[in-house]
């Protein structure tokens, strides 16, 4: 399981990041499609780690949502 940010980007549509893989990040025109874009960014992400004999970091994030 990975921690992921989706927010409302510059140009209007959605993005998303996932701050344990460092680059990873993906974007669309819906919450529902930007979630399933990154979805599938992480997972390519972890193959070519592993396929490259690198290691797959953790998740050590622990997300808070503040009220201000």
């Amino acid at each position: 399981m990975r921690q992921v940010m989706i927010y409302r980007g510059e140009n209007g549509l959605w993005v998303a990041e996932c701050p344990s893989l460092p680059g990873c990040i993906s974007q669309g025109d819906t919450r529902e499609h930007t979630l399933g874009n990154i979805k599938e960014a992480i997972e390519g992400y972890e193959l070519t780690l592993k396929e490259d004999g690198l290691p797959v970091p953790d998740d050590p994030l622990d997300a808070l949502l503040v009220a201000v």
